[in-house]
């Protein structure tokens, strides 16, 4: 058995649940924020490598999902409890492209890559 984690929280989620969120958090020595979208690729990369099986395809969006999921969660602590707006601008820079990964449709926010131009949305 494997274990991540953090002091704050105990889970039992679904393994690429908890790596995929790792994958966005690992980079964070102090206030929480985002890894870039390579170092989070990587990070997957090395431990699917050293789990000896790639994740399926679904798990790798569960993965992407989780990646955003935990970077959200941080960012909001941070705008409640006044901390560093580092994890929020850098949520705001690579939510799409994440959100790509996990093939999650975000039509109905406005400046969504995904947003219907025919004025209806599509889910």
């Amino acid at each position: 058995m494997w274990t991540v984690h953090d002091w704050d929280s105990l889970a039992w989620q679904p393994e690429a649940a908890l790596v995929g969120a790792a994958s966005g958090s690992f980079a964070s020595a102090g206030p929480p924020t985002l890894a870039p979208i390579e170092s989070s690729e990587a990070f997957l990369m090395a431990y699917q490598d050293f789990r000896g099986r790639l994740f399926t395809p679904m798990e790798l969006e569960i993965a992407w999902a989780a990646s955003v999921c935990m970077a959200a969660y941080n960012a909001r602590e941070m705008a409640l409890c006044g901390g560093p707006p580092a994890g929020g601008d850098a949520l705001r820079a690579q939510a799409a492209e994440r959100l790509r990964r996990a093939k999650m449709r975000c039509s109905s926010q406005p400046g969504c890559p995904y947003r219907s131009t025919s004025g209806a949305s599509s889910t």
